[in-house]
């Protein structure tokens, strides 16, 4: 069963902005709450990378690359999570992914060009 679903890949130029969304709409709402939800992005030839992550209390953390670029946030009513990135760079080129302990997305291209 697929427990998250993301959407909001693209081609975008650089300097562009995209919003990746993951759905968790088997993930019952207490149980969602209560989850830290992670990005982690994978580019060609590269290791998996954690991009950002947001505590159910609404902390967040970003990796140093992404910084100041890129927003997480979470709508809990509708069990959702966004990843709105801003002026992005060729080397954002991955596949990204939503995480919630366990499960994975599928897996959202964005592609950035020169």
């Amino acid at each position: 069963q697929v427990r998250l679903v993301e959407s909001g890949g693209g081609l975008v130029q650089a300097g562009g902005s995209l919003r990746l969304s993951c759905a968790a709409p088997r993930m019952i709402y207490s149980v969602f709450s209560l989850k830290t939800i992670n990005w982690y992005r994978q580019a060609p030839g590269k290791e998996r990378e954690l991009v950002a992550r947001i505590d159910p209390d609404g902390t967040t953390n970003y990796a140093d690359s992404v910084k100041g670029r890129f927003i997480i946030s979470r709508e809990n009513s509708s069990k959702k999570a966004y990843l709105r990135m801003n002026d992005l760079k060729p080397e954002d080129t991955a596949v990204y992914y939503c995480n919630v302990v366990p499960d994975w997305g599928q897996g959202a291209q964005v592609t950035v060009s020169s």
